[in-house]
């Protein structure tokens, strides 16, 4: 037995035996049972609103096991660190959220292997309520919107910076270019399992040609590897988009394509001169 499902079994103990909780959820890699010895284990408690605001979440989680160290991130969840480095993010809310679960874009795993508790009876509707997976716009215009044209542009932008010099600003808007192209790689491929996380399994469900080239688009912060990267990324977005374009009867921006091929090339003639 992994140690995460030990502390998932003593988190199931100490929600059951908490009056103020609600209702209880888990959510992740090992709801959807795809879990391993390096996954997460994630959940949302929903509360009465008295015994919410009576809750110190780092006191709550070690009853489950000691933690090292808490933090809240950037969307409002308690993450805490449990022995073996294992993460354990929570989700502390009141029972009037549970309505808002039905805004989200899909549940990820059976509704039997996320329930934890359900006092009232009011959360398992609202998860059979929504898809197990998301629905991709694969054939839709909306996947050019969405996917193919911010990747343009996150593309274009971090040629600027690097012709500037900004390497580092350039490196994070590459990073912003190379999401899009997984989503892209996704779209084309038509392996949209892991919609959500578009990097999330992409070893194994996307071809391994998608994949080196792929791993080509990345780099360092340096101007000779971002050049690199940015020509990668060009020459697999410009497979890629006439493939999801074409399904819906648009063009991919060739001649934006081929302007940005002759900056990345001058970019090279001038490098090379000057070496």
């Amino acid at each position: 037995m992994l140690f995460q499902e030990e502390l998932i079994a003593r988190v199931r103990d100490v929600c059951a035996d908490d009056e103020g909780l609600d209702a209880a959820l888990m959510y992740g890699s090992f709801a959807a049972g795809e879990a391993d010895e390096h996954s997460d284990i994630e959940f949302w408690l929903f509360f009465t609103p008295r015994r919410r605001a009576g809750i110190d979440p780092r006191s709550w989680c070690t009853d489950i096991a000691p933690v090292s160290y808490g933090l809240v991130n950037e969307f409002g969840s308690y993450v805490a660190f449990f022995p073996g480095l294992v993460r354990g993010e929570f989700h502390f809310a009141t029972v009037d959220e549970i309505a808002d679960v039905a805004r989200w874009p899909a549940r990820g795993a059976p509704v039997e292997r996320m329930l934890l508790v359900d006092r009232r009876g009011a959360l398992a509707p609202v998860l059979r309520g929504l898809p197990e997976r998301p629905v991709p716009p694969v054939d839709s215009p909306e996947a050019v919107a969405r996917y193919c044209d911010p990747f343009a542009n996150w593309l274009v932008l971090a040629h600027h910076l690097a012709a500037r010099g900004e390497d580092l600003r350039a490196w994070d808007a590459l990073g912003h270019a190379q999401r899009h192209l997984l989503w892209m790689a996704r779209l084309a491929e038509r392996s949209t399992a892991h919609w959500l996380t578009p990097s999330r399994g992409a070893e194994r469900e996307l071809s391994a040609d998608t994949v080196a080239r792929l791993r080509a688009a990345t780099s360092a912060a340096s101007p000779r590897e971002l050049v690199g990267a940015l020509r990668a990324a060009l020459d697999l977005g410009r497979r890629l988009w006439p493939v999801i374009a074409d399904r819906v009867g648009l063009a991919a921006p060739t001649a934006l394509f081929a302007e940005l091929d002759a900056a990345l090339r001058l970019r090279d003639h001038g490098r090379d001169t000057a070496g």
